[in-house]
């Protein structure tokens, strides 16, 4: 694997998958404007790294943002070969073993295994090489991004951020955003789902001050560990030990104690007092490609920061998807997908997580389907597993469908029956969720396409020649309707909450469609379908949107204005750039050498803000 994040950057510019931007770039809004139009390109684009950042440090994003540079990242060549790994080993595992002769055999493998083992070394490390203590310590001398017009302030974007079980010791590495508050305070914001938050109220129950290091950078497969939905109690070093086939040398941290990677570029140590008052943070972008609005999280204290000779800060950039984060998770898939098979749901044989989910709106799995209510039982299994607990529209399918072809998913869309087949129920959601009333939980959908012959026959479709308003709808697209069955409807502006589909329905002899899709009228025109499908996910909570009429799903996408019976308190607008930082960029771009010029996505979303503010 690599030695370093530096070895890394080099087999990137190997590979042709870098390009190095010498102009002076600001890592306030402009290097995030630059990074969104590379990240949106077909197939991510390429990684970034920007070399005159105003400081010391150069900056690296969108560097596992493809297929190939998340392959790269893991030690792969390609991301299935490490679904075939896991597969083979798992194997290995789980044959019997009832002789002596079996046990034999064993051996070879146990002795693989404990070369993943992470190992402890005396002495500093690499990340130790440059220390800044007293009065040197200031967050400022480093290039932490200011990514969206909207945030906060500057966010620390790819921490991994180690803390130890006030009980047992175990030590869990996470990522939680960390905003800046000043040279020497940040936020933590880990959610109560998180192991960081357990251990946090670990502490608090306690009566002790938490230690907390942070690292950045070193073997990109660090970063993908703390990422990975790993089991709480098991070390995400193993995990990159496996990934990297050989193990993680830890040394202590010079102030806590606290083992970390002695190959990384960056250092920061301190500690989150739990008796102190919370601290407002946020908002901020985030990767469900709307603002996660103000809340209340733990102080961050820094105590000492160290960095290697000639460290790069390894930043990403989350928003109105694709963005990098959409390829971690397609690796995720291919990693866990075993795990699941073996300890989960025995049936499932491949799962998928389009892009336009952000990682936990949708899901798509195939199973061997034996009898009725499979889907359900399988269903109501990922619900309680791990991260898929926040899943909050599944589609099931039978084993022998390629999850991954459009065209087969809409063969059997246009033929389920929404009556028979859609399943409502409701669970813990992400906390960054915001169409649900109850933060953190909220309704959950599954449609099971499993049994559906697709041979045969599709219903038909009625559709007049010209549309007439009617219910508070005005604008009709059809584009959807023979590929998908789904009609696609827009609100008045004049009347956006006064909308009666169903009239609009009748009114216009509407029937044979299985979905119909409502949105606010700012939706009509700039958006794509994958666009449409990103929104109609994040907007809705199944429980409160989701009806049926005349053999059709109605789907209410549009957003919750707040006041309103069963709609949230706060409603985000979706993350987009200034204008001004937009022109910046625009008029600079022969400067960054990326070729010719991309136009801006936020001047697509911007037209779905609701008001000026980031919130209502």
């Amino acid at each position: 694997m690599y030695e370093n994040l530096n070895a890394y950057i080099a087999r990137l510019e190997r590979e042709g998958e870098l390009v190095r931007i010498g102009a002076r770039v600001d890592p306030v809004l402009e290097m995030a404007e630059i990074t969104d139009r590379i990240s949106k390109s077909p197939g991510g684009g390429r990684a970034l790294l920007f070399e005159n950042t105003g400081t010391e440090f150069p900056v690296l994003m969108n560097a596992m943002g493809s297929d190939r540079r998340m392959a790269l990242a893991l030690g792969a060549e390609r991301l299935e070969e490490l679904t075939e790994r896991i597969d083979g080993l798992l194997k290995r595992l789980t044959q019997p073993a009832d002789g002596w002769l079996d046990k034999l055999r064993m051996l070879p493998l146990l002795a693989e295994m404990s070369r993943w083992m992470p190992r402890n070394r005396s002495g500093r490390g690499a990340c130790q090489e440059v220390v800044w203590r007293g009065d040197e310590v200031d967050l400022g001398r480093i290039p932490v991004l200011k990514c969206w017009g909207c945030d906060g302030g500057r966010f620390i974007t790819l921490p991994m951020v180690h803390t130890l079980d006030p009980e047992t010791g175990m030590r869990n590495v996470g990522m939680y955003r960390m905003q800046i508050f000043d040279g020497r305070t940040t936020g933590m914001h880990w959610h109560r789902h998180k192991t960081g938050a357990r251990h946090y109220d670990g502490y608090k129950r306690a009566g002790r001050r938490m230690p907390v290091t942070v690292t950045l950078g070193g073997d990109p497969v660090y970063t993908y560990a703390a990422t990975a939905p790993m089991p709480d109690n098991m070390d995400e070093y193993l995990l990159a030990g496996f990934l990297r086939r050989r193990p993680v040398e830890l040394v202590e941290s010079l102030t806590n104690g606290i083992r970390i990677p002695a190959d990384c570029d960056f250092v920061i140590e301190g500690y989150v007092d739990p008796s102190e008052e919370l601290a407002v943070e946020g908002p901020f972008g985030d990767h469900t490609g709307f603002y996660s609005l103000e809340d209340r999280y733990p102080r961050f204290h820094v105590t000492s920061v160290s960095h290697r000779r000639g460290a790069v800060w390894p930043a990403t950039l989350v928003g109105v998807p694709p963005e990098e984060d959409a390829y971690i998770a397609r690796a995720t898939e291919r990693i866990f997908l075993a795990p699941i098979r073996l300890a989960v749901q025995p049936e499932v044989r491949d799962l998928w997580m389009p892009t336009a989910g952000t990682a936990h709106n949708l899901a798509v799995v195939s199973l061997e389907a034996r009898y009725a209510g499979q889907a359900v039982k399988v269903a109501q299994g990922l619900w309680g597993a791990g991260q898929m607990m926040f899943n909050k529209y599944l589609l099931a399918t039978d084993a022998s469908v390629d999850i991954r072809n459009p065209e087969t998913l809409a063969e059997l869309l246009r033929r389920v029956d929404p009556e028979r087949d859609l399943h409502l129920s409701e669970g813990v959601l992400d906390v960054l969720d915001h169409a649900t009333a109850t933060p953190g939980f909220g309704g959950k959908g599954l449609l099971d396409a499993t049994g559906i012959d697709l041979s045969s026959p599709v219903g038909p479709v009625r559709l007049p020649r010209s549309f007439e308003p009617a219910g508070g709808v005005s604008l009709v697209d059809t584009s959807l309707v023979e590929r998908w069955s789904c009609l696609v409807l827009h609100a008045d502006r004049e009347r956006p909450d006064e909308v009666d589909v169903p009239a609009y329905l009748e009114r216009n002899g509407i029937r044979g469609v299985r979905f119909v899709l409502l949105f606010d009228y700012a939706a009509a025109g700039p958006m794509r379908s994958e666009d449409l499908l990103w929104l109609a996910a994040a907007n809705t909570d199944p429980r409160r949107d989701l009806s049926l009429w005349q053999g059709a799903v109605l789907v209410d996408a549009r957003s919750k204005r707040p006041g309103l019976k069963g709609n949230p308190d706060r409603f985000p607008n979706a993350a987009t750039s200034l204008p001004e930082t937009i022109r910046l960029v625009d008029n600079r771009w022969p400067e960054y050498g990326l070729g010719e010029l991309i136009a801006s996505p936020s001047r697509r979303y911007r037209k779905l803000w609701l008001s000026n503010e980031a919130q209502w």
